[in-house]
């Protein structure tokens, strides 16, 4: 006699894996959107912020009118430099790619996180426009007091590198003439 749990499991899989196998078949795009931003810091003082927007047509069909907007960063912490934070295309094929970049100005100093980007697209069996969300920022430290980076000094290795190589080849013929060879150890034995 089967367990009750195991047969409401099975019934459970079953009908999520007609579920999945139902909505999979349908002819419809699938949006997968994508939102990363990076900080650059210019100078002391001067940071810009890096916001690029992926947006991935997962589905099997194409996605119509394709509009990103992304009007979440506030214009008294950051000046758009480059670019711009809404952009619309014509189409997005089953399987394609739509990326946009825009650049911007840090005007003032905290930490910062925005909204999903929104993009709106149309698919051919629905009249209402339908709606997919970003993935979220991690929130940025904008203009953050941040210790200055150790870089590889190549004036040392240029000053002291010639002392290092006669000093490590020094130290390797020590270590070779102090160390017994194995073929030595075996020799020494006496036959019987």
């Amino acid at each position: 006699m089967a367990d009750p749990i195991l047969k409401a499991l099975i019934a459970f899989a079953l009908l999520a894996s007609l579920f999945l196998s139902s909505h999979a078949s349908s002819d419809v795009p699938f949006i997968v959107v994508h939102k990363k931003a990076t900080l650059n810091r210019i100078k002391s003082g001067a940071e810009r912020v890096s916001v690029t927007v992926d947006i991935y047509n997962q589905g099997t069909s194409t996605a119509y009118d394709v509009s990103l907007a992304d009007d979440n960063w506030p214009s008294d912490a950051f000046d758009v430099i480059s670019g711009s934070t809404s952009k619309s295309w014509e189409r997005l094929d089953a399987g394609g790619i739509l990326s946009h970049t825009f650049e911007l100005d840090a005007k003032t100093k905290g930490v910062f996180s925005s909204d999903p980007a929104v993009v709106k697209f149309r698919v051919p069996t629905k009249s209402a426009l339908q709606e997919a969300y970003s993935t979220p920022i991690i929130p940025l430290d904008v203009l953050a007091d941040r210790p200055p980076e150790k870089k590889f000094e190549w004036r040392l290795l240029a000053k002291y590198g010639s002392l290092i190589s006669v000093i490590s080849i020094v130290v390797l013929f020590v270590y070779l003439v102090a160390t017994p060879s194995k073929s030595s150890a075996k020799g020494s034995k006496k036959k019987r």
